[in-house]
């Protein structure tokens, strides 16, 4: 399809799809917010500034885009609500302040939708195309780059912590950030290899399967029953978010993780370094593609589709966009 996104905040929208709403009575102060040009740990560190708060006293769902205009909550103690009528933050606007019983922890969310501008496409029926192609093989579940920080140091910073060493400046926020980015990296070069080796929709023998509603995880041992399931979207093969508490794969599955790591030269007990950042888990390679709408706005178009949380819309961008797209930036590095 070509094109050019993210030119612009205005190019990129996305509103967060709580999983609940907030009741109207409460210790805890919700605030639906729209924020231009910033990140989602930029605004909730001008909240506590202005509130006098610590950090971690501003909590949210989950970040959204730096260059986007994004909806999303956050949450700060109920007791300072009058100082928060009164915030003027540029680049922010608070929308709707409702109080909760419950503070607003992070992943409490359904999903995203997006709403992106896809400036002078070359070719809309080819993405149109691709968008067809992916609800018949699933969407990679690729991190995407805004995990990773310019020219990935994010992900080094956090191998760097694993190995012992020292970072001047590093915050508890940023620590996790990093390391997590670490992790986040080594799953998209797990996903890349199974899509280069054909298996991205395959049952392995010894693959970790997750259930793509419930969650929950399982090794597959008989990989012609499992595969009707991948089929039909039920599960999916789990890729490594590496750490001790990693439900481990089986067999060859198995042999091409730990050589992941050898080429990392790291070693999966390396992240108990990591203590509670790292624990580990697993990851769906794949989820069901979105529905979404290509509309023409003169010589542009318009892409609205709903993700659910934790996926990346960079992800579809990449697929839809193919050879030709030319973000703001890098796509997810692999």
């Amino acid at each position: 399809m070509g094109g050019r996104f993210k030119a612009a905040p205005e190019d990129f929208r996305v509103e967060e799809i709580s999983a609940y709403l907030p009741s109207g009575e409460g210790e805890h102060l919700f605030l639906w917010i729209e924020k231009r040009g910033l990140s989602t740990p930029d605004v909730a560190r001008s909240v506590a500034r202005e509130l006098g708060l610590s950090e971690r006293e501003v909590s949210y769902a989950g970040l959204k885009d730096r260059q986007s205009i994004a909806l999303q909550w956050l949450c700060v103690p109920a007791k300072l609500e009058a100082r928060v009528r009164a915030l003027a933050i540029p680049q922010v606007r608070i929308l709707e302040l409702r109080r909760h019983g419950n503070k607003l922890r992070t992943g409490h969310l359904r999903a995203n939708l997006f709403r992106i501008r896809i400036r002078r496409p070359v070719d809309v029926d080819c993405g149109r195309e691709a968008l067809e192609h992916l609800h018949r093989v699933g969407l990679p579940n690729y991190f995407g780059a805004q995990r990773f920080g310019r020219a990935r140091e994010n992900a080094g910073a956090g191998q760097a912590l694993l190995r012992g060493e020292r970072l001047a400046g590093i915050d508890r926020f940023r620590r996790k950030m990093f390391l997590s980015a670490f992790q986040s990296l080594l799953f998209n070069r797990a996903l890349s290899a199974r899509i280069q080796s054909g298996a991205f929709s395959t049952a392995l023998l010894g693959d970790v399967m997750q259930k793509l509603t419930s969650g929950g995880s399982f090794i597959c041992e008989e990989p012609q029953l499992d595969q009707p399931r991948i089929d039909s979207f039920e599960i999916s093969p789990a890729g490594p978010m590496f750490g001790p508490k990693m439900l481990r794969a089986r067999h060859a599955v198995a042999d091409a993780e730990a050589k992941l790591l050898a080429d990392e030269q790291m070693r999966l007990e390396d992240f108990e370094a990591g203590g509670g950042e790292t624990r580990g888990g697993r990851r769906p390679y794949r989820i069901a593609a979105p529905s979404c709408e290509i509309a023409s706005e003169g010589p542009d178009a318009w892409l609205r589709f709903e993700l659910p949380k934790g996926s990346y819309a960079t992800a579809l961008l990449r697929e839809v966009l193919g050879e030709r797209g030319e973000p703001q930036g890098e796509l997810e590095p692999l």
